[in-house]
Order: structure tokens, then C-alpha cells, then sequence
């Protein structure tokens, strides 16, 4: 038999469900609709890939986090946008549309279904008329008019570019989406093996705008450790770009640098093996070697060859530089520890002054020229990298780090061999994928050049398709689709498709107006929804910290230049969520068995349960386990609630209870209803809920301990409890007569002198010892203070007969009294 239910949310929580659905309660007006002219408050998640296996545990935290602050500032008289939906292109249903030759469109429905399913049974109060799917060609048509807008302002163009290939995805990978293996470099997803490929690629010009990125980071209430993730990827330097001619050719080679001042510590140069000049400079005698230095190379990630070499490996091209400051003739070799990508792929090396230079010197016997001394004048054994004095280098002689960039910058500019330079790391980004289930580009191939389609031709859907296996060659399967592909005036055409950050790069805007038809988003909706710096609380998972943040910032700040968005930021403040962990304190997965699904929990404990465990953990942006054992501990406090107004008969029914009374609360309850509704109230602000639920927990004992618990203060824990466990907070509302739902009702007030104890305890110190403590009112002056103190039965006591010298009061914390 069944174990019964502690209180009966089976019923309550389905119950609830469906009347909110049925009076579109979240429903967040428009500006203009009645309810606009409260104040806003935009409260978003990152949307979820819908995956076939579901949502777990994990997943439901930063939901219920951002649930509890969208109803607690709708209980407080703003106007909400809660809204969800889904990230929906992308690998997994092509994958299995090519293993099960069911479309993607099919699986990723039923995908959506399920989601959407599990997030209803959880009671988030999103406004769900305003769902979007970015595979909807509805929302598409407008991720390809964006592009447009890229396009139109020269910052989407073609390009060959050297690419990770997956022959068994048929797709380009992002460096990010390659492992490095024992067995080589292999795709994240599936662990194929992928190769190097020169292919011809879309690429956004993100780094246009590096700087711009960069320095409105200061505009954003984002944690300080993510901002600094934002600033590493964008790698700003400031340096500069140096000219070594090449001894008896007409060549020269740039490289860049960020220490100028150690120039004549160069003692030899390195190319990367894709730098254009290697073929020109290689001696014959070299070639043969070269050349198989650059296929082996090529077969390495970018990680594989900084970070993670072992060993410096590299070969000599046979050519001479010659260095600018000092006419020294000095080796050029070919390293991958040097990388294309970065600067100009090529260095000055300078052994005794950086760590790679020094490892590669040392392992090719290649001459150590220390030319800069620490500013402590002690000489450092190995290498030294820090600012210091420059020694050995001429007119740079007795120059600081900084004067001694100035200088040598002033005089490479004057020779015409140099110019000062800045830099970043950020490279364009790479937009193209070659598989069948992402936005089609609105672009067209006439005589080897791209046009863009018109706006009135979008949105420009995918093609019918029975087979979704790329070619062998690497042409994507929208090549396969000839009627599809192939235009009457003999254009052709786009065939790759939009990587799946694209629909996540503007949907919050979309979320904005979603009805709209003639337009992305109108002017009135995007002004009145993202006034005040753009969202006002985005959360979601700490990957997402780099990549999906940056794109985003970098398509908000095209539109704003584009006069479409009235804000150069698009989240005001975000928040990333800690991971759950599985029981056995590792990462949920399914291949380990520890996946908590959350079905099964709501089945046996409930929605709101689950909700109060999920946030009672710990701090929200702490990694912590989950723990079964904890979660019966949350059932037990809902449980209690329950208890404050139902009693179970014999027959298992549950009635109202003997001890309600219609009696005014006592002051000591009315002083513990203030103090716990402004606890929650800051907690709730601060996204402390851990902390909130305790106080509600401290609020239900006074209210079970009382002999007669009065109506009207299980109503007010109704509201305050609202956020957390909404679906028990309504029922308590419903059944103690309170008015319309808890959910649209304002939140309590309290008056603030209930927040003061009449009496308050201050330790009384002499010469910062603890000796002895005073009762008084907490808003007593400085001259009360002394007066209670002086006055005092063991004054004596405490000073020992000394007289006083000094008397130190905090206010509220403690007495100090200083005798000699």
C-alpha cells in the first residue's frame, strides 16, 4: 500500500495549474494595455535545447530561481515579462534524423512537448503567449533579416579559412567543440575523428567591435570572475608590429609584440607553419622537412600546440632576418607553438625573456640574450619576465620597462621598421555549419559572388529532404536538394546553414513583441521592456559565460548602431547558477546513472517541494548534491504549513483546524509577520533564498507553537510564501477566504516599527574584554547609554574601582569603556 501523501498536493498543485492557465494571470501587458504603467521588470532565463532526454534537476534551479523574483516583483505592483521557449536548431535532431530518417522538425516537436510539459508540472508563472521557437520560420525570417543588417554593413563576408572538418557529422567544429585525445583530435559530440580543412566559411566581424565589447563591460551588474572570462577571450594588448627584413630577398617579416623593449634580446624568428612566407623563404635543402612539419601541424588543435605540448617541437626554414635595432642576421624557424590566428603568426623570439622562446631555446641549444635586469638589480637564474631595467640594448640602456617601450616604438616609427599597435585576441567568428538543421542563409551565389535576398522574400525555409547525410566531400545536404538549390537564372543557392548560437543572439528582444508580424520587435515594445539598461535579471548556466554572452553583446551593439535597440548592453544583470550534482557528488549524466529526473520527484513529494528544496541547497550560485535525504526535509516543512489550517480525520479527510481564530495576532506575532516578510523581501532582492526559506521556516514554528493561530496571519504567510510554493500558498489563500488569487495579490506591508525589539542587549567591554551586558531601548542616545551603564549594579565590578578615561560606543553593537 502507498505510503499517504503528507499534505495532498497531487490534488492542490494540478488544480492551481490549470486556473492560472485559464485567467492568463502572467500575462505581462504591452505598452499601451492596461497594466503598462506600472513599472517594468524583465526577468529572463537562457532558453533551453530542447534534448530528448528531458529536463533534469539541474535545469530547474535557475527556473525556479528567476520564478521566485518574477512573482515576488508582481506581488510588489510591476508589470513582468517572464517568458520561455527554445533554442530548437541544432546537431542532435539532425543526428538522429540521419540514423532514423525522421525529420528534425518531428523529433524537435515532440522534444518541445516534453519540456514544455515538465516546466508547467513545476508552476513557473512564464507568459506563455508569448512562446517562440527558433526553428518557427515565424521567428527565423527574422534571424536572416538580422543577418541582412550584418551584410549590409560589411560585417558578414566569405572567406577561406583552415577548419576543424568532422567527416562523420559533415559539419565544421568550433575549436571549442574539439577534444584532444590520445587517438588525435576527435568532436565533442560522438568523438569522430575530425581534420583540418581549408573550406569556404561566412565569417561576422566581431572584431570590430573588441573594444567596444570590452569597455562597456563596465556598464553591467555581472560577477567579476565572468567579466574577466569576457575580457581573456577579447585579449586586448597593447604593443607593436616590428619589420625584420629578410637577409638577400625583398621580403620582410612582421611580427607583433607586447615587449618592443626587448628587441635586442631577439635571437632568432618564428613563422607559424600556415604563415604564407614559409613556401617563399624555405632553402631547398629544408623543404622536404618543412613540408612534413606543416601536414604534421596540421593535424594538431590549437590546445594541442600551446597549452597542452609537452615539448617544443619546430624545424629552421634556412633564412635569415635581419633585426631592425642592432643589423643582427638571426635564424627564422617554423614552430606550432606560434599560431596563425594570434598577431601576425609570426614572433621575435626572445629566449631570456619569455617562457616559450626560453623552452624552444633550450631545446634547439638556440643563443639566451638577457637584456633586461630585475629592478631589484639581482640577477634571476632561467628566464625573466617581469618589467625591470634594459641592459645590453644600446640607446634603451638604463631604461625602464615602460620608458624603454616608449623609445624603441619612437624609434622603429622613425626608421620606418615598426609602428605601435593594438591588438586583441578576438578573432571573427566563424558562421557557417555545413548540415541541413539551421537557418538557411538569405544569400545567393550569381558568377562567384553572394547576394543577399530582399526582405520581402524572407523568411527563406528549408527544403524538403529524405536524406540528411552530408557528402563525402564535405558539401552540405542542402546540395542535395537540386529544385531547392538551383534558381532559373542559374544562381545557386547558399547551402550552408546558420550555427545554432544564432537564433540565441536576439531572443530575448524577440520576447519583446513576438506577435509582431511587420517587424522583429516595434520600437514601443523594445523602449518599454528593455528601458533601464536591457534586461534586468538574466540567469543561467556558467558555460554559457564566453561564447553565447559575447555573440549576443556583439548583435545587440550592430542593432544599436543600426538605431533598432535604444541600449548598447542587452542584460543588465546576469546570474550564473551553481551545478547540481548527482548524490554520488559527481555531474549528472546519464551514462553514470545519477540523473535525478523530475517527474519522479513532483510524483512523490510535489511541485512546490521540489521548488523549496531546489533553492534551499545553498547559495544559488554554489555547486552543491543533491540530497533525498534533504528533500523529505522540505516535504516536512510544507507539510507543517499544511498542518497551521487542516486537520486529517480518522478517514483521512482533511478539515479545518480547531485552533483557527478570528482574533487579532498578538504583537509578538505581528512583530515576527514584519520581520520575516522585510527578511524575505531582501533576500529575495539579494537572490539569497536559502536564507529567505529559513526565515519562513523560523516563521511557521512561532505560528505552530501558537494556541489559537489567527486567519489573518496564515493569509499573510500565504503571500509571503507565494514565490516559493506557490501552488500550496494559493490553496491556504482560497481556504482561509482570501480574495481573487495569491499570485496577483499584493504583497504584504508591515509597519516598520515592528521591526524593532523594544528592548536590545549590548555587551559592555572594558579595555576589550567582554565584562558584562546591558538591556535598553534600541533607539537610546549616547548619553542614555552611558547613563544605564554608569548606573549600572556591577560597574564596579567591571572597571574594578577604576575611573573611566574613555568611553567607545557602537551603536546597537557594543560598549566599550577604557580605563588606565
Amino acid at each position: 500500500m502507498p505510503t499517504r501523501a503528507p499534505y495532498p498536493f497531487a490534488e492542490i498543485e494540478p488544480h492551481w495549474q490549470k486556473r492560472w492557465a485559464e485567467t492568463a494571470c502572467f500575462r505581462a501587458a504591452q505598452p499601451g494595455e492596461s497594466g503598462s504603467e506600472k513599472p517594468k521588470r524583465y526577468i529572463l532565463d537562457m532558453f533551453p535545447y530542447p534534448s530528448g532526454s528531458g529536463l533534469h534537476v539541474g535545469h530547474l534551479e535557475g527556473y525556479t530561481a528567476t520564478d521566485i523574483v518574477a512573482r515576488y516583483w508582481r506581488m510588489r505592483g510591476h508589470n513582468v515579462l517572464h517568458p520561455m521557449g527554445w533554442d530548437a536548431f541544432g546537431l542532435p535532431a539532425e543526428q538522429h534524423a540521419v540514423q532514423t530518417g525522421t525529420h528534425p522538425r518531428v523529433t524537435t516537436k515532440r522534444n518541445v512537448d516534453n519540456f514544455r510539459r515538465q516546466i508547467q508540472a513545476m508552476g513557473f508563472s512564464y507568459d506563455w503567449s508569448r512562446e517562440i521557437d527558433t526553428t518557427d520560420p515565424k521567428y527565423f525570417r527574422w534571424t536572416q533579416w538580422i543577418f541582412l543588417k550584418l551584410y549590409e554593413k560589411g560585417l558578414a563576408y566569405v572567406a577561406d579559412a583552415p577548419v576543424w572538418y568532422c567527416p562523420a557529422l559533415g559539419t565544421v567544429l568550433a575549436n571549442e567543440e574539439v577534444l584532444t585525445t590520445p587517438e588525435g583530435p576527435r568532436s565533442e559530440r560522438g568523438n569522430h575523428p575530425v581534420e583540418r580543412r581549408p573550406m569556404r566559411q561566412w565569417m561576422l566581424r566581431i572584431t570590430a567591435y573588441a573594444e567596444r565589447l570590452l569597455r562597456d563591460l563596465d556598464l553591467l551588474e555581472w560577477p567579476d570572475s565572468l567579466k574577466e572570462m569576457q575580457r581573456n577571450w577579447i585579449g586586448k594588448s597593447e604593443g607593436a608590429e616590428v619589420d625584420f627584413a629578410v637577409a638577400g630577398s625583398s621580403q620582410k617579416i612582421t611580427v607583433y609584440t607586447t615587449r618592443p623593449d626587448t628587441l635586442f634580446g631577439a635571437t632568432y624568428v618564428v613563422l607559424a607553419p600556415e604563415h604564407p612566407l614559409v613556401s617563399a623563404l624555405v632553402s631547398s635543402d629544408r623543404r622536404d622537412s618543412v613540408e612534413k612539419y606543416r601536414r604534421d601541424s596540421a593535424a594538431k588543435s590549437d590546445l594541442e600546440r600551446t597549452e597542452l605540448a609537452k615539448a617544443k617541437t619546430g624545424t629552421p626554414l634556412g633564412a635569415f632576418a635581419i633585426n631592425p635595432v642592432n643589423g643582427e642576421k638571426i635564424p627564422v624557424w617554423v614552430a606550432d607553438y606560434v599560431l596563425a590566428s594570434y598577431g601576425t603568426g609570426a614572433v621575435m623570439a626572445v629566449p631570456a625573456h619569455d617562457e616559450r622562446d626560453f623552452e624552444f631555446a633550450q631545446t634547439f641549444h638556440l643563443p639566451v640574450r638577457r637584456v633586461i635586469r630585475p629592478l631589484s638589480g639581482k640577477d634571476e637564474p632561467g628566464c625573466y619576465t617581469d618589467d625591470g631595467v634594459n641592459v645590453d640594448s644600446g640607446f634603451l640602456d638604463g631604461l625602464k620597462t615602460p620608458e624603454a617601450k616608449a623609445r624603441v616604438i619612437e624609434e622603429l616609427e622613425k626608421m620606418k621598421q615598426g609602428r605601435r599597435q593594438v591588438r586583441y585576441k578576438l578573432r571573427d567568428w566563424l558562421f557557417s555549419r555545413q548540415r541541413y538543421w539551421g537557418e538557411p542563409f538569405p544569400i545567393v551565389w550569381r558568377n562567384g559572388q553572394p547576394n543577399p535576398l530582399q526582405a520581402k522574400d524572407l523568411p527563406l525555409t528549408l527544403p524538403e529532404l529524405s536524406d540528411y547525410q552530408p557528402s563525402p566531400t564535405g558539401e552540405p545536404p542542402l546540395g542535395k536538394a537540386d529544385g531547392w538549390k538551383n534558381l532559373p537564372d542559374g544562381s545557386v543557392r547558399e547551402l550552408n546553414t546558420m550555427p545554432q548560437w544564432a537564433g540565441s543572439c536576439w531572443y530575448y528582444l524577440r520576447f519583446c513583441d513576438p506577435g509582431n508580424q511587420e517587424a522583429p520587435w516595434s520600437q514601443a515594445a523594445e523602449k518599454y521592456w528593455m528601458q533601464g539598461g536591457g534586461v534586468d535579471l538574466y540567469v543561467g548556466g556558467a558555460e554559457h559565460a564566453v561564447l553565447h554572452l559575447l555573440y549576443a553583446r556583439f548583435w545587440h551593439k550592430v542593432l544599436f548602431d543600426c538605431g533598432l535597440v535604444s541600449h548598447p548592453e542587452p542584460f543588465r544583470r546576469l546570474v550564473n547558477q551553481g551545478i547540481i550534482l548527482g548524490e554520488d557528488n559527481r555531474k549528472m549524466s546519464k551514462s553514470v546513472g545519477n540523473v535525478v529526473n523530475p517527474d519522479e520527484v513532483i510524483a512523490e513529494h510535489g511541485a512546490d517541494a521540489l521548488r523549496v528544496f531546489e533553492m534551499f541547497m545553498g547559495p544559488l550560485e554554489q555547486m552543491k548534491p543533491w540530497s533525498s535525504k534533504g528533500m523529505e526535509g522540505s516535504v516536512r516543512f510544507l507539510a507543517r504549513v499544511w498542518r497551521l489550517l487542516c486537520e486529517e480525520t480518522e478517514s483521512g479527510e482533511w478539515i479545518p483546524s480547531s485552533n483557527l481564530t478570528d482574533d487579532a495576532p498578538s504583537a509578538e506575532t505581528v512583530k515576527t509577520l514584519a520581520k520575516t516578510t522585510a527578511k524575505v523581501e531582501s533576500d529575495i532582492e539579494g537572490l539569497q533564498f536559502n536564507t529567505a526559506i529559513s526565515a519562513l521556516m523560523v516563521l511557521v514554528n512561532h505560528l505552530t507553537a501558537l494556541p489559537k493561530r489567527p486567519r489573518v496571519a496564515l493569509l499573510h504567510l500565504a503571500r509571503i510564501l507565494a514565490p516559493f510554493a506557490p501552488h500550496l500558498a494559493e490553496e491556504i489563500h482560497q481556504r482561509l477566504g482570501g480574495q481573487g488569487l495569491v499570485s496577483t495579490t499584493a504583497w504584504p506591508t508591515y509597519r516598520r516599527e515592528d521591526l524593532q525589539d523594544k528592548v536590545i542587549e549590548l555587551p559592555v567591554q572594558v579595555n576589550s574584554k567582554l565584562r558584562g551586558k546591558i538591556l535598553l531601548p534600541p533607539n537610546s542616545t549616547r548619553e542614555q547609554i552611558e547613563s544605564l551603564v554608569s548606573a549600572h549594579p556591577d560597574f564596579s565590578a567591571w572597571t574594578g574601582g577604576k575611573k573611566v578615561q574613555k568611553v567607545i560606543i557602537v551603536p546597537g553593537r557594543i560598549v566599550n569603556l577604557i580605563c588606565p
